[in-house]
């Protein structure tokens, strides 16, 4: 049976970077420091270009990773409808790079190179192999998903969640990455777990992923049940039946969507009741119905954890949630990542517009993106900051959002993301 395979390493859990490498030469930066900025210096009425890199066909499936491009699109064509950018339209250049480095490498050509692009957008890319050519072409790659480990790399490209590394042309700190525990201890604290599963193939990302979630878990005082299943071939029922009987009342993965989905259905056949399923924000979709459609107990155990404000959230104080949603609101679904491109699309209008006085140059946003100073798109994102720190954090202070899925009413936040913080230990791991 043909399947739609979404491994460890294409999914974006909350706020800990997965399991990924960046591909491409690490010349020094000071290599290029009088190379001149290309981009024009003068305001003008001629619209601004940006561009949008996705793997939008990959060998992971089609529409894994076009919830950003769609989000940062949407946003776009709603600002140029209100009059662009000071009277200037964002005029924007999308490319599809299949999901390969071949495939990378050739849009940042097109778009850096021909294209002139005073910026990449919302980027998700399998396989980020071009990275280090925007880096040197000191182009601001501002809001893309952190699918591998170019955003804590390289300098001049600025993910979605942020970071704390040096970005000197090694990922994180000597080779290293570091995460939190935050989404173990919220269900530890705020739903009584005590025995937590960790489903994953035996394929090594979704493996090495799984290690790091145990990890984690372990660290916050779990007891662990792991649960390993054929990459090709997975029993699921097996899986479901082994968890059930160790008692774990709460279930991690490090598998795709369709694993998902068989996975929540063969704990409904057996049985297996559980505090929370927990996905992460690449699954935190409108499409859950008809992805789970056969698993209504599992289902209505969904939680997922991430870092921005939930999409469904559209309460009376959530206007820039509205906004999202009245903008989107001819797409087909709704995503978390939809969401997250727009916010992404909202940052670098918010750097353009800090141009006014010198002209919109690739320096000149990059100068806003790198204040360090933290930035929450109206809310959206709980504050995103880029610094370059020396050592790695032992500890940090982290918030996260949370939601449930209810299947009368979608996604139900489940308190505020600025008030679910937690003091946490950070760990390390290799991309």
């Amino acid at each position: 049976m043909r399947r739609r395979v979404r491994v460890a390493e294409c999914a974006v859990v909350g706020l800990l970077l997965l399991v990924g490498t960046a591909c491409g030469s690490r010349l020094p930066e000071s290599d290029f420091d009088d190379r001149p900025d290309p981009t024009p210096t003068q305001n003008t009425a001629e619209p601004l270009r940006v561009g949008i890199i996705t793997s939008a066909t990959s060998p992971v499936g089609g529409n894994t990773f076009t919830g950003p491009r769609d989000g940062a699109k949407a946003y776009f064509d709603r600002l140029n409808a209100r009059g662009g950018i000071d009277g200037r339209r964002v005029d924007v250049r999308m490319c599809d790079d299949g999901g390969s480095g071949v495939g990378n490498n050739e849009c940042v050509h097109k778009l850096v190179d021909e294209d002139r692009v005073v910026a990449l957008v919302a980027t998700s890319a399998l396989d980020y192999a071009g990275a280090s050519r925007v880096s040197r072409a000191r182009v601001p790659d501002i809001g893309g998903q952190p699918i591998g480990a170019a955003y804590d790399t390289y300098p001049h490209l600025y993910g979605i969640y942020g970071s704390l590394a040096p970005r000197n042309g090694k990922p994180g700190w000597d080779g290293k990455l570091y995460g939190g525990t935050e989404i173990y201890r919220y269900f530890k604290r705020e739903q009584g777990a005590r025995t937590a599963a960790v489903v994953s193939y035996n394929q090594s990302a979704s493996a090495a992923y799984a290690r790091l979630v145990t990890r984690g878990l372990r660290a916050e005082g779990y007891k662990v049940v792991t649960e390993q299943v054929d990459f090709a071939l997975p029993n699921f029922r097996a899986a479901a039946a082994d968890l059930k009987e160790q008692g774990a009342d709460v279930v991690f993965d490090a598998i795709d969507t369709y694993g998902n989905a068989q996975l929540c259905k063969a704990m409904d056949d057996v049985g297996a009741d559980v505090l929370a399923k927990v996905t992460n924000v690449q699954n935190w979709t409108s499409t859950v119905r008809e992805d789970y459609k056969d698993a209504p107990r599992c289902r209505n155990a969904l939680w997922a954890t991430g870092a921005s404000r939930n999409y469904d959230d559209t309460a009376t104080d959530r206007e820039a949630v509205r906004e999202f949603r009245d903008g989107t609101k001819n797409l087909k679904s709704h995503s978390q990542w939809q969401l997250e491109g727009w916010a992404a699309a909202m940052w670098f209008t918010d750097a353009a517009r800090s141009c006014a006085k010198t002209g919109v140059t690739r320096a000149c946003v990059d100068r806003f993106m790198d204040t360090g100073k933290p930035y929450t798109a109206d809310g959206l994102l709980l504050p995103v900051r880029y610094e370059r720190l020396p050592e790695p954090p032992k500890t940090r202070r982290t918030c996260l959002s949370v939601a449930r899925w209810e299947d009368a009413d979608g996604w139900v936040s489940q308190g505020d993301m600025n008030d679910e913080c937690f003091d946490v230990p950070q760990l390390s791991y290799e991309p």
